[in-house]
């Protein structure tokens, strides 16, 4: 039975650094190679096989940089050693739903997804923090990054790197935000689908940088669109020149050649005159015509009548026939007509009209008559977009209490998931902040019925301070809900209160309205202390400490943290369906139909194996998963060795070869 340590692969998120590594050495295998310190690419040999004639990679190159940025790519590669922990009590319809809301550092999350999720989601919006001062940054700790994002949210005592400003006058301002934003940008793209978009809302102040580290990491032949929301904010002081009345909102796709905008802009079937051209006849003197329509036969004449060379009415011998026989036989004479005192011409010339001629329909009577087409279909989706900001929405739900600053409208967020989006598939938000992405999903769903979206929100977890004005309506409002102080949980009864009054008013929805809640800590399979071992101060602690490492989990874990571990570690949905049943006296967990299949009982005896790994068998054989199964077992919760080999031993005889212990 193999087991499954702190060093194993499935006890660590994905390993980006070893994954290009292997790319790069299966593309070039010659440019790879191993060394005391690891794998090392001879970059030299790369630009050679790539065409480069120089032999140096230190030229300049074309791109945004800035203090911090080897770091901050780094840290996007190096993987997380947390786990988050379920908690159903704080969830939501726990049982039935696909939602996932997860609370703490959107950086470590991020990896720990990655394994889960990459390539499975189809939208990423964001509403990242400003950069306006007043923001809460996010100061990654390279070393323990788990144990930064704890003291940063009073999980336990620390050196209080709490920042809650990142002042103009400060020589890191834009750095300290591009090192916050760009390794959960990178590690970001990875979980996106090949028709994935990401949607990152921004302000002027950090746009032009946004789009250039957007550039460089979705690449610039994936950008989308920069859509303009106009916000009608109404800046005022002596200190604004310009009022801002506006905010960016940058699109990019994983594939620009995958990616699928909708267009949603319905244009209603409608009459569009062949009158309605802008420029006047003198530019286009060969559009200006008149045409005869005979009521009665429906025939349609065009008559060349206005002179090539002037501007002035001047009819000519008709093609057809002249004027007076067309009049006298019933036909009445549309012309362009008049603006601003020009003569106008018409929208398609001759040759057009005589082409197009079925499509033309007559539109008026009693003489006055206007030609032209039908016109349906739908527009592209324009860049200039106004919607109002949702603070009514939010403080309708709140008891009319102001819990959010601005928070985005949800027909604002509704419509990005209605042109960005199909009707199903993921939808993820790492800066939920207000919970309005989650909100328009519930939203989106109810109002389609062939809507079926499924979101994940990742918020940190930030403590709320009653001292500071604006933090004080919010703390006071957390205090009167009997929740925790902090951002997470007035986002998460957002969610609460928006079902609520969805399913209030329409008691016979029957869609998702939940979410599973979990929380981000560090991983439930303890690190080997060689360090403390070695320190003992005599054999009695030494020991002592050896025996604590003899199981592999921390005692203050539930089976159900245990578990949620490993469908991250091996890669299975959170929202997986998951059945329990009792097999000699043990619980045992079936993971999606049985590609896995756990039981952590931590007192399984020699006498237990044999009924324990039939029954194992027999559920196995009923469930008939169509894949390979993994069973895995708590390392430290055989009573015995033989115990162990025994049920080992059932199991690979009868096909089931992949058991593993942790």
């Amino acid at each position: 039975m193999e087991p499954i340590t702190p060093d194993s692969p499935e006890a660590q998120s994905a390993d980006l650094v070893a994954e290009n590594i292997s790319k790069l050495k299966a593309l070039f295998p010659e440019i790879v190679t191993e060394g005391a310190a690891g794998a090392s690419v001879n970059v030299d040999v790369l630009k050679q096989l790539l065409g480069d004639q120089t032999v140096t990679d230190a030229d300049e190159k074309y791109g945004l940089n800035w203090h911090g940025k080897r770091a901050a790519r780094q840290l996007a590669l190096t993987p997380s050693l947390g786990t988050l922990r379920p908690c159903p009590d704080e969830s939501k319809d726990w049982e039935t739903t696909q939602n996932l809301f997860i609370e703490g550092d959107n950086l470590e999350v991020l990896k720990l997804l990655q394994k889960s999720y990459a390539g499975k989601v189809k939208l990423i919006y964001i509403d990242p923090p400003y950069n306006t001062g007043k923001d809460f940054v996010y100061p990654d700790n390279f070393k323990d990054n788990i144990r930064n994002y704890k003291e940063l949210t009073g999980q336990v005592d620390g050196e209080g790197r709490a920042t809650s400003t990142n002042s103009e006058t400060s020589g890191r301002y834009h750095t300290d935000w591009l090192n916050m934003m760009y390794p959960r940008l990178k590690i970001a793209r990875n979980l996106l689908n090949k028709e994935g978009i990401i949607c990152i809302s921004i302000d002027s102040d950090e746009v032009s940088r946004l789009r250039d580290i957007c550039n460089e990491i979705f690449g610039e032949e994936n950008f989308i669109a920069d859509m303009i929301l106009i916000t009608g904010a109404n800046q005022s002081g002596d200190g604004v020149k310009i009022q801002m009345n506006t905010e960016n909102c940058l699109v990019y796709a994983k594939s620009i050649d995958s990616s699928i905008v909708n267009r949603i802009d319905e244009v209603e079937e409608s009459f569009r005159s062949l009158s309605d051209a802008p420029t006047p006849l003198e530019t286009r003197k060969e559009m200006g015509f008149t045409v005869y329509y005979n009521e009665q036969s429906g025939d349609l004449i065009p008559r060349m009548d206005y002179d090539q060379d002037s501007i002035h009415l001047n009819t000519i011998e008709n093609v057809y026939t002249n004027d007076e026989v067309l009049i006298s036989a019933g036909y009445s004479p549309i012309r362009p007509g008049f603006r601003n005192n020009l003569l106008h011409r018409w929208r398609w010339n001759m040759e057009t009209f005589i082409n197009r001629k079925d499509e033309i329909v007559v539109n008026g009577n009693d003489g006055s008559y206007n030609i032209g087409f039908i016109q349906s279909g739908y527009n592209a989706p324009k860049n200039i977009l106004k919607f109002g900001t949702g603070t009514k929405e939010v403080k309708a739900l709140f008891d009319e209490t102001k819990v959010f600053d601005y928070p985005k409208s949800t027909k604002y967020i509704g419509h990005i998931l209605k042109i960005c989006s199909q009707n199903d598939g993921i939808i993820l938000d790492f800066f939920a902040g207000s919970g309005t992405t989650g909100h328009s999903v519930y939203n989106q769903n109810f109002e389609s019925v062939e809507s079926d979206r499924k979101y994940i929100l990742v918020q940190l977890p930030e403590p709320l301070d009653p001292s500071k004005k604006e933090q004080k309506v919010a703390s006071e409002y957390c205090d009167s809900i009997g929740k925790p102080r902090n951002i997470a949980e007035l986002t998460k009864e957002r969610l609460r209160r928006s079902a609520a009054k969805i399913q209030a008013d329409n008691p016979d929805y029957d869609g998702d309205l939940g979410f599973r809640v979990f929380k981000l800590d560090s991983s439930n399979i303890k690190e080997w202390n060689a360090e403390a071992i070695a320190a003992a101060q005599s054999d009695e602690e030494q020991a002592a400490l050896l025996n604590e490492q003899v199981d592999h989990l921390l005692a203050d874990r539930t089976e159900d943290d245990i578990l949620y571990e490993l469908l991250l570690k091996l890669g299975l949905d959170l929202c997986v369906p998951i059945e329990t049943r009792e097999i000699a006296g043990k619980t045992v967990h079936a993971v999606g139909g049985g590609v896995l299949m756990v039981c952590l009982c931590e007192d399984i005896s020699y006498d237990d194996s044999e009924p324990l790994g039939q029954g194992l068998l027999e559920w196995h054989r009923e469930l008939d998963p169509a894949t390979e199964v993994q069973c895995v077992f708590r390392d430290a919760g055989f009573a015995e060795d033989k115990a162990k080999s025994n049920l080992v031993a059932i199991l690979e005889q009868n096909g089931l070869k992949k058991v593993r212990s942790i």
